[in-house]
């Protein structure tokens, strides 16, 4: 038999083993963690707001982008091109464009399109600069001139148009410049009968700033969108500076209509057409300074918002892109409204997360508010411009509901550049440095 165990003894029992500070504090946020997940009404609320604002802005930033470009590997839409040499008429609405014109209309000239097939109308838009007398030294040439009241560039087309006779028309920009090829390559185009209106892609030449470099990113953006646009169907406008249309289907623009760009082609679109960017055809246009910029971007966006006023169909199933319509054009838009909507609801969000999300938020308006003071030479320039452009680009998103306060017409700015005019035209892979002076949007 076993030995009993001696009577009074006391038996002891092994401790549990104590956990070491780092477990211990890993223990410690779980239950913080836990506590926090137990939200109350006004914390659910915060972090619904959160969640939903931030998936808007990811989707319109990144995930309408990447399904773009899905839909756009997939589709087979090519366009019918030939070779017909089309009657064009061009029509140049300017406003105080002076230091541009001479160069435009040599450009123009200078296409490699028969002289004989293309006609010039100039249309003053009430200019104080020498753009008249510019204008009429070029009759010899044949080029037409038209002065009207300052109104507006929509004004000044209406007025211009009807003047014109060539079966495609071209509403075209003072500033920007063309390649050699630019003309011929997208009236071919128009061999295809479900064309109604073609622009060329836009090219931005180098600037000299992380400003201008950065600027000019919406446009490799847009760029890319129409891009991709094409090849499904069509895009929701033309390029403003350089636009070509049948010119059977032109329309009277309304009174103040602030996206030209985009009331023509979209009335061409409801009529069946398609509206394309076609990539073999290059225009040239300078960076610009972000404050002008703001101020483009305000007209645009308040463009938008015209729009939808103009036509409401877009909205509706006449409008057979209007999946694309509404992730591309509005789903931009909303984008400010969701950085205040995650803002605000950062407020109420539990204490870990609201430390975490509010940090970030700080953090990144503070490299925005940095970027004025930091040099170029600076490495950090290439973190805070991206970010200055993109929170200066959302404000002017904000500013564009004055639309439905002021004139339209109000909104339309002059174009801010660098110093000096460039000299010469730059050509694809041209790294040449352009300096440009004030100069007009019309």
């Amino acid at each position: 038999m076993g030995k009993a165990p001696l009577a009074g003894k006391p038996v002891r029992l092994k401790a549990p083993p104590t956990p070491d500070r780092q477990t211990q504090r890993l223990l410690a946020r779980f239950l913080y963690l836990i506590r926090c997940a137990m939200l109350g009404p006004v914390q659910i609320i915060c972090v619904a707001v959160f969640t939903l604002a931030c998936a808007v802005m990811f989707y319109a930033l990144f995930g309408y982008p990447l399904l773009l470009d899905f839909l756009a590997g997939r589709s087979d839409n090519p366009v019918r091109k030939d070779d017909k040499l089309r009657t064009v008429s061009f029509v140049i609405a300017v406003y105080n464009g002076d230091k541009f014109l001479e160069r435009k209309l040599k450009d123009i000239f200078a296409q490699n399109y028969p002289r004989e097939l293309m006609e010039v109308l100039v249309v003053s838009d009430g200019s104080t600069d020498r753009t008249d007398e510019i204008a009429r030294s070029f009759a010899k040439d044949g080029v037409r001139f038209l002065r009207v009241p300052h109104g507006g560039k929509a004004a000044a087309l209406n007025a211009g148009v009807p003047l014109v006779s060539g079966d495609i028309l071209v509403l075209n920009d003072v500033r920007q410049t063309l390649d050699r090829d630019c003309l011929r390559n997208v009236i071919a185009c128009f061999g295809d009968p479900k064309v109604g209106s073609v622009s060329p892609q836009t090219l931005i030449m180098q600037g000299e700033t992380y400003e201008e470099a950065t600027t000019s990113l919406y446009w490799r953006y847009e760029l890319w969108i129409r891009q991709r646009m094409t090849r499904i169907d069509s895009t929701f406008g033309y390029t403003g500076a350089f636009a070509a249309m049948r010119r059977s289907l032109w329309t009277p623009l309304p009174p103040g209509t602030l996206l030209d760009d985009a009331y023509e082609p979209l009335v061409a679109f409801f009529q069946g057409y398609r509206i394309l960017l076609e990539p073999t055809a290059t225009m040239y246009d300078f960076p610009t300074v972000l404050h002008s910029e703001f101020r483009r971007k305000v007209r645009l966006q308040a463009g938008l918002y015209q729009m939808l006023k103009i036509m409401p169909e877009l909205l509706s199933s006449r409008n057979r892109m209007r999946f694309h319509f509404i992730s591309g054009k509005y789903g931009r838009i909303v984008i400010p409204y969701c950085m205040i909507a995650v803002a605000l609801a950062t407020i109420g969000l539990p204490p870990y997360w609201r430390a975490v999300a509010g940090w970030g938020q700080g953090l990144f308006y503070a490299l925005a508010a940095l970027d004025p003071v930091v040099s170029d030479g600076i490495p950090l320039k290439k973190v805070t411009s991206p970010v200055r452009t993109f929170v200066v680009l959302m404000a002017a998103s904000l500013a564009a509901v004055r639309v439905y306060f002021v004139q339209p017409t109000s909104l339309w700015k002059e174009a801010s550049y660098r110093s000096a005019i460039a000299e010469q035209t730059a050509q694809p892979g041209d790294s040449s440095e352009s300096k440009v002076p004030k100069g007009s949007e019309v």
